[in-house]
């Protein structure tokens, strides 16, 4: 079994509960997931919420690739709201993986499956082509260093179908921020986005392979109508917060530069 997977090699999570929520935090200070006990499907801390925005460029995925599982928020709301998407979820920490009933993360079925292995190796191993890839590696430490190298993000892209989305949780505080941006831009030609997410430091990177992102080739309305009421309802908010701030802007391919890449409030 490689080194990576050995238990001893990764942090043990640890999970709090009450009546209304169960928790994940890899330290007191850092919250990583929360479910609902009543909603345990629905999205609870807003990064995912602004993360589901690849749906206004893809509305239906084939083939979705997730790094990063926690408590399994985002792959919930996939497997229950995306029926026709197939989900693989790539986790690097055992114990992270261990709590997955805790969490009520689905059994791997013909369409939803779960694999310990590293994110950055699965991807420059990958030998299959997804529409969606979505990046959330944390650990303790923060931002995961192989998950924001330049060699990573181009093999995101590599692995992605023309017009594919790669979507990225990054932490604006993290030292490396701008470099990672850089990195993302050369990558990517210049298309892509970072928007914030409100009242926190997480700021969500959408990059899209061959396309410019631009609010004229999305709608709001079309998009929110493919998906149940449910699911418009827990996401038409932020998705209308995504396209006001681009609305306007002519495609953002021609307008970044590595100096200065375009950041959305």
């Amino acid at each position: 079994m490689p080194d990576f997977l050995d238990t001893l090699q990764h942090v043990r999570p640890f999970v709090c509960a009450d009546a209304d929520s169960v928790s994940l935090y890899f330290h007191a200070d850092a919250l990583q997931s929360r479910m609902s006990v009543q909603h345990p499907n629905q999205l609870e801390v807003p990064y995912t919420k602004t993360m589901m925005g690849f749906l206004l460029v893809t509305p239906h995925p084939a083939h979705l690739l997730m790094i990063g599982l926690g408590g399994g928020s985002l792959a919930k709301f996939c497997y229950h709201h995306l029926p026709t998407t197939r989900i693989t979820v790539v986790e690097i920490n055992p114990h992270v993986i261990a709590l997955r009933q805790q969490f009520q993360i689905p059994e791997d079925d013909a369409r939803f499956s779960v694999i310990c292995a590293d994110g950055a190796d699965f991807v420059r191993r990958a030998r299959q082509a997804f529409d969606v890839v979505l990046v959330d590696g944390f650990d303790v430490q923060g931002q995961a260093a192989q998950l924001s190298s330049r060699a990573f993000y181009e093999d995101c892209y590599r692995s992605l179908l023309p017009k594919g989305v790669m979507v990225v949780n990054t932490d604006a505080e993290h030292a490396q921020h701008t470099v990672l941006l850089q990195r993302v831009h050369k990558t990517y030609h210049g298309n892509f986005i970072e928007v914030s997410v409100q009242e926190r430091s997480n700021h969500i990177v959408f990059a899209v392979k061959g396309m410019p992102i631009s609010a004229r080739s999305m709608s709001l309305s079309w998009t929110l109508a493919q998906h149940t009421a449910e699911a418009q309802a827990q996401l038409k908010t932020e998705f209308q917060r995504i396209v006001q701030l681009l609305d306007g802007l002519e495609p953002l391919g021609q307008r970044i530069d590595q100096r200065n890449p375009l950041h959305l409030h």
